[in-house]
């Protein structure tokens, strides 16, 4: 998953937006893409997306939103466009504390059917609707806090669609720990990747599989062109004819190579 886009292209991340239904998924999009706020706006049915370009740390970006159903009659709709998606916003409401503990079968549900990493996964928890009075307030902020620690998230942010506060912060958010992601993704695909050539190759040779019994200094002519012809009808290189090809003059070759 390494970023390898040419300089001034604009990358395309795919977000979906994922919590119970009535937590203001769809106004969290439509106020960050339009900044329009409808108090009165219908539930999702199935899914609906909508594209936004946004430049974060100097780079170009293109979020495809995807805003889905939070109803349980709607997961056989939604559950098909969790694959390929390169952030996942979980999304509660402060004022209702259900919808916050929903938010581990939410998780849950992307995992399986997105398939990807737990922990190489940029996960963004939502806390919507924090313009709503003090009293009203049902969800404690360390208590969200705490609950991203134990399932390895390490962004959360509160917002308010109504009064547009920390929207677009939150999208920002979500674009940085992807590249976050990104960056760690490209550091363990280059160790994987790393070939130490100072290293010595030792060849492991098994003299009574590849060459039929013993070594080059006691088999006769007859028996190792037998092998050689083995060898390459099996396209296979045994390590003592590999040897003979880089020393032909030099009886008893060693199988220990030098690159």
């Amino acid at each position: 998953m390494t970023n390898m886009r040419p300089p001034n292209k604009t990358t395309l991340l795919k977000v979906v937006i994922l919590g119970d239904g009535g937590v203001g998924k769809s106004c969290l999009m439509n106020r960050f893409v339009s900044n329009r706020y409808d108090e009165n706006n219908f539930h999702t049915i199935g899914v609906e997306f909508m594209n936004k370009d946004i430049d974060v740390d100097g780079e170009k970006y293109t979020l495809q939103i995807w805003d889905t159903a939070g109803q349980e009659r709607f997961r056989a709709l939604r559950t098909p466009f969790y694959r390929g998606s390169d952030v996942c916003l979980l999304c509660y409401a402060i004022d209702d504390y259900d919808s916050f503990r929903g938010l581990k079968q939410w998780r849950q549900e992307f995992l399986h059917y997105a398939d990807v990493n737990a922990d190489k996964f940029p996960f963004i928890v939502v806390g919507n609707k924090n313009d709503v009075a003090h009293h009203c307030r049902q969800v404690p902020f360390d208590e969200v806090k705490q609950w991203c620690d134990q399932n390895n998230i390490n962004s959360q942010i509160e917002t308010s669609s109504k009064t547009a506060t920390n929207v677009t912060d939150a999208f920002i958010l979500a674009v940085r720990q992807w590249k976050h992601m990104e960056r760690i993704a490209e550091i363990e695909l280059k160790q994987n990747d790393t070939i130490d050539l100072t290293k010595t190759i030792k060849l492991a040779h098994n003299r009574f599989c590849c060459t039929g019994g013993g070594d080059s200094t006691t088999s006769s002519s007859g028996n190792n062109a037998n092998n050689d012809s083995e060898d390459e009808s099996m396209n296979i290189v045994s390590p003592k004819r590999f040897g003979r090809r880089q020393q032909k003059n030099t009886p008893g070759n060693s199988t220990q190579f030098q690159l």
